[in-house]
């Protein structure tokens, strides 16, 4: 199975585990499973850091590191996710959700979030 991680999927695997629900901690450490993050990810936390709403340790060189250290895949911003991201309906207003949402349904990933609104999106989810 092909999963994309939401942002903070991927900050909860690494640093609070105990968040995430049995059915997304056994997706993610399933070795036949393709665990890929996407560049939004990154933007996403480099903005959050610059304007103080996050912090990480080490910023996104270290968020670079942790993703090739723990075997996950980072899926640079396509053409496809972007016309897909102009057609989908606003139920949901963030632009990194967006497109993260965008990216899975582009690339016919499962997409690994708490948020389970984006099931209205008709998206392949794990909550």
């Amino acid at each position: 199975m092909k999963l994309l991680l939401d942002t903070h999927i991927v900050l909860w695997f690494w640093d609070n585990v105990e968040k995430l629900s049995k059915e997304m901690f056994s997706a993610i450490t399933e070795p036949a499973n393709e665990k890929y993050i996407s560049i939004v990810s990154a933007w996403e936390l480099a903005i959050k850091i610059n304007i103080g709403k996050l912090t990480f340790e080490g910023g996104v060189a270290n968020f670079f590191k942790m993703i090739e250290e723990n075997g996950f895949d980072l899926l640079p911003v396509k053409e496809d996710h972007i016309k897909h991201l102009e057609t989908l309906p606003l139920h949901h207003r963030d632009p990194f959700d967006r497109l993260l949402l965008a990216t899975a349904i582009s690339e016919q990933m499962t997409f690994i979030t708490s948020d389970k609104e984006f099931a209205q999106y008709g998206v392949s989810l794990i909550c």
